[in-house]
């Protein structure tokens, strides 16, 4: 009897405990009525890592062991292509990028490839001993490309591929990355391999600038919203905004709209200016006001799959913006709002 009473305050302390992690899991998240992506599974389970459009009905999708697909009706169907790579060489094909008929493609361990005829033929260009692995590739114009590494290093070619001219004085002071973002002006923002600082990079310095992350919280990822000012995801599903964009040490409070063991792991804008996360166990939600509050997808949240990243395409050859979330094992979202 004596051990039943003394047990009680451990009990009601457990009871408290309880309903108080309850409450900051649920945080008021609900589910909306509809949701406005569509479901495409791919025989091929496969993880998704980028996708681009030449135009409104031509596309490409990138992935792990190889994977490379073609979309000619604007996403709605996808069928498997090949590259001439030996097939002792297993690549992660880790993005793609187009600007009018040229393009190109780059993957880990070291693959860069680049094509003239919206994707039709692809030649395999020699990197030589660039520091780190391929991130990042973004066409900037006729034969003039950038590429980002995984050391943080970023390249610059005006010929195609043929020579690389290094844009960063000394990128070994990042001591690598696990995430990397650019602007279409041509400003980097990049996160530390451990994820215990983030630096920037202006589009007019030769110079990455090392920054204090917002809380003890690991950085997971960052990246720019529309306008350019940054956003982060931190460990412990953590959401915060830059609140003034002369000051990159200025964040707001963390956002934290649910608590169920899995982080974000991207972050998106769509076209009506809502703001989507995604992250593991098929966790995706939507804000309709600047983050204040936020409502679980139904559609995604059905699917076993984690979202890793969120692509919303803005470009002078599309008439709408298209937007997909990619998944792992075959799945991604078409955005059909």
């Amino acid at each position: 009897m004596k051990n039943f009473f003394t047990s009680i305050p451990n009990l009601l302390l457990s009871v408290v405990l309880c309903f108080v992690l309850s409450s900051c899991s649920s945080t008021g998240v609900k589910m909306n009525e509809s949701s406005p992506w569509k479901t495409i599974q791919f025989e091929d389970q496969a993880n998704a890592l980028d996708v681009d459009f030449i135009d409104d009905n031509h596309g490409f999708l990138v992935g792990s062991n190889r994977l490379i697909m073609e979309s000619t009706d604007g996403g709605e169907t996808w069928e498997k292509r090949s590259l001439d790579i030996s097939a002792e060489e297993n690549f992660r094909l880790l993005d793609i990028d187009f600007k009018g008929s040229e393009g190109w493609l780059i993957g880990q361990p070291s693959l860069v490839m680049h094509t003239f005829d919206e994707g039709k033929n692809w030649t395999r260009l020699s990197l030589g001993k660039l520091p780190g692995q391929p991130f990042l590739v973004t066409t900037i114009d006729e034969g003039v490309a950038q590429l980002a590494t995984t050391s943080a290093a970023i390249y610059e070619t005006s010929n195609s591929g043929e020579t690389w001219e290094a844009k960063v004085s000394d990128p070994s002071e990042q001591g690598g990355i696990r995430d990397l973002r650019r602007t279409s002006n041509g400003d980097y923002v990049s996160v530390s391999s451990l994820g215990n600082f983030f630096s920037t990079l202006d589009s007019d310095s030769n110079t990455w600038i090392a920054h204090q992350r917002a809380s003890s919280k690991r950085v997971q990822s960052i990246g720019f919203n529309p306008e350019g000012s940054l956003w982060m995801l931190s460990r412990g599903a953590e959401i915060r905004f830059n609140e003034d964009s002369n000051n990159l040490e200025s964040w707001s409070k963390p956002i934290i709209p649910i608590l169920n063991g899995y982080n974000y792991l991207d972050m998106g804008w769509d076209p009506n200016g809502d703001i989507w996360a995604g992250g593991g166990n098929g966790t995706l939600i939507v804000s309709k006001d600047q983050g204040e509050t936020w409502n679980s997808d139904p559609l995604a949240s059905a699917l076993p799959t984690n979202y890793i990243k969120i692509v919303f395409l803005d470009k002078e050859s599309l008439d709408n913006q298209k937007g997909f979330i990619l998944g792992e094992r075959g799945y991604i979202l078409k955005w059909n709002g």
